[in-house]
């Protein structure tokens, strides 16, 4: 097989299991470290020459992440496209399974048994709590609707105020994030890199998480790791 793979998580999964079969990733794919193989361009702007150019049995690639003309214009120059879609943990193990059986993994890969049985285990975070969960900043975006990542949260005992907003990922300004006074603030170091001296200030006086963008949002084998990761980063900030 060669495969070229559009998500970094999914190159993640692919790189570690079956890692002869990779043969181009994004720019964006930065796991596993060291990771050599062509670059075709960004999630949603692949070169489609550089895609062809790799002769690829598979594209691997995610509904949210990439856009469906460029994946149409590869699938009109006769390359197999696997889309994913990913709105729940659930979801993700039963998408990686499919995506690595069509890349060639002769059988399921230990790390995902272990990511299943890690959320099996999911540590208590205690009381269940209310968040705001920006994603961006310049304008304020946070998590909305059907996400993963906020089923993510979900599952480590935190619900975001925007759930059921009619968007996936609502811009919002920050004025309205501060009075609806969560219990907490989840700021990933993905896609806006959140850090304590980038986010925390301006919301005064709420605690603030900040967190493992890739725990949160990555789904591949990181999610070995990511309720034990993001449910330490939980705990303290509501200590």
């Amino acid at each position: 097989m060669r495969v070229v793979s559009l998500v970094p998580s999914l190159t993640e999964a692919v790189a570690r299991t079956v890692p002869g079969a990779l043969a181009g990733a994004t720019d964006w794919c930065t796991r596993p470290a060291g990771l050599d193989v062509v670059r075709v361009g960004g999630t949603k702007n692949p070169r489609a020459d550089r895609v062809l150019s790799l002769a690829p049995d598979l594209v691997v690639a995610n509904e949210e992440e990439n856009r469906a003309p460029d994946l149409d214009a590869l699938r009109a120059a006769g390359v197999e496209v696997l889309v994913t879609e990913v709105r729940t943990v659930p979801q993700a193990f039963t998408e990686l399974d499919r995506v690595l059986t069509a890349c060639g993994a002769p059988s399921r890969p230990r790390w995902l048994d272990e990511a299943e049985d890690a959320w099996s285990d999911r540590p208590e975070t205690g009381p269940r709590v209310t968040a705001v969960v920006p994603i961006w900043r310049r304008p304020w975006m946070v998590l909305g609707r059907d996400t993963f990542a906020g089923d993510v949260l979900s599952r480590l005992g935190v619900d975001h105020l925007h759930a059921q907003h009619a968007e996936r990922y609502p811009r919002v300004p920050v004025e309205e994030l501060r009075a609806a006074r969560p219990g907490l603030v989840v700021l990933p170091d993905e896609p806006y890199r959140f850090t304590a001296d980038d986010g925390p200030e301006a919301f005064p006086g709420l605690p603030c998480a900040l967190v493992d963008g890739r725990c949160l949002t990555w789904y591949g084998p990181s999610l070995a790791e990511a309720p034990r990761v993001l449910g330490a980063a939980l705990r303290a900030a509501l200590r």
